[in-house]
């Protein structure tokens, strides 16, 4: 009974693990068993990420319950696929009270670190094709390939709201 208690424990805190992709019905790969990410993750972006940013020249606004939010992009190869794909608008799933999350069609490039906190704000790739919106910050042993920040998430947490969110990505102007 303990071991059964702790398994549905261990389930419902796996990101992006909760429900189906909306396109593709596929279920995330566990992030524990992938060997990837050594990378630890735990600040909020320093000086040099900001710096990365600011050379990759990618802004994004993100539109989400009516209310805009400004966001950077990291210089990495995943970032610049999705990048390709928009703008995007997309219907965000609920999963565990911080983080709204979308199966998108195609997988892109994927560079899992492993995060220790993650931030209200961040902007993730879980596996390869699960991409995650956090609206809370917590601690976590799970590993994300990092796309990008909000540069102020307050009024995230309000605006996505409960259960099912309608989220646009497009590139800032």
């Amino acid at each position: 009974m303990i071991s059964f208690l702790v398994g549905i424990a261990l389930i419902s805190l796996t990101a992006c693990s909760g429900s189906e992709s909306e396109m593709s019905g596929k279920q995330p790969e566990d992030p524990q068993s992938t060997g990837q990410g050594a990378q630890i993750i735990a600040e909020p972006p320093s000086d040099t990420d900001a710096q990365k940013a600011d050379d990759f020249r990618m802004n994004l606004q993100i539109t989400v319950g009516g209310k805009i939010f400004s966001a950077r992009l990291y210089d990495n190869e995943a970032a610049r696929a999705f990048v390709q794909r928009l703008p995007l608008t997309l219907s965000m799933s609920e999963l565990n009270g911080n983080e709204k999350y979308y199966y998108l069609d195609e997988a892109l490039p994927a560079d899992p670190q492993r995060s220790a906190q993650i931030r209200s704000g961040d902007l993730m790739l879980y596996g390869s094709d699960c991409l995650v919106l956090f609206y809370q910050t917590f601690s976590t042993s799970y590993s994300y390939t990092p796309l990008g920040y909000l540069e102020n998430a307050a009024g995230l947490a309000e605006a996505v709201g409960q259960g099912r969110t309608e989220v646009s990505f497009q590139l800032a102007e």
